[in-house]
């Protein structure tokens, strides 16, 4: 079996060399046979480019979160304010239905919200920067219901 597999590999590279070397058609299966490898080349430079500057905006996000955490500067109310409602829109789905009061740290969440969203919103506010306590006065909203401020069809 190694004898014909030695046979079956020369076969292969004379008709490789016989490819490329024909007179007729050598030249330009050469030239793209260049082509095709030099593009190679730069599509996996500009991937690595590409990867590496990833790799690194993520760790500089990364210090630079870890940084604010650690330095706990006070932040003022209506900054935290701005902060928490531009969160709620990525934690309900109706984000309007929570009224939020923010005085000295102190948070206080009231209005309309599933249990489940309630709790995960209480949570989530408690643990940012700048939040000493928070108050949730959110009533409970059956997530079934239709929603009763939207116009869409």
């Amino acid at each position: 079996m190694n004898a014909l597999m030695k046979a079956a590999g020369w076969v292969a590279a004379g008709a490789a060399v016989m490819y490329f070397l024909d007179p007729q058609a050598g030249r330009r299966r050469r030239a793209l046979a260049r082509d095709r490898g030099t593009g190679a080349v730069r599509e996996l430079e500009h991937s690595a480019r590409t990867a590496g500057r990833d790799a690194s905006n993520r760790m500089r996000g990364a210090m630079a979160e870890a940084k604010s955490h650690i330095e706990a500067a006070p932040v003022d109310d209506d900054t935290l304010h701005e902060r928490i409602r531009a969160k709620l829109g990525h934690l309900l789905d109706r984000p309007s239905a929570v009224e939020v009061t923010v005085t000295g740290g102190h948070v206080t969440l009231s209005g309309e919200a599933s249990d489940e969203d309630a709790a995960d919103v209480a949570r989530y506010v408690a643990g940012m920067q700048g939040v000493s306590d928070v108050e949730s006065r959110l009533a409970s909203r059956d997530p079934e219901a239709p929603d009763q401020g939207s116009a869409r069809h």
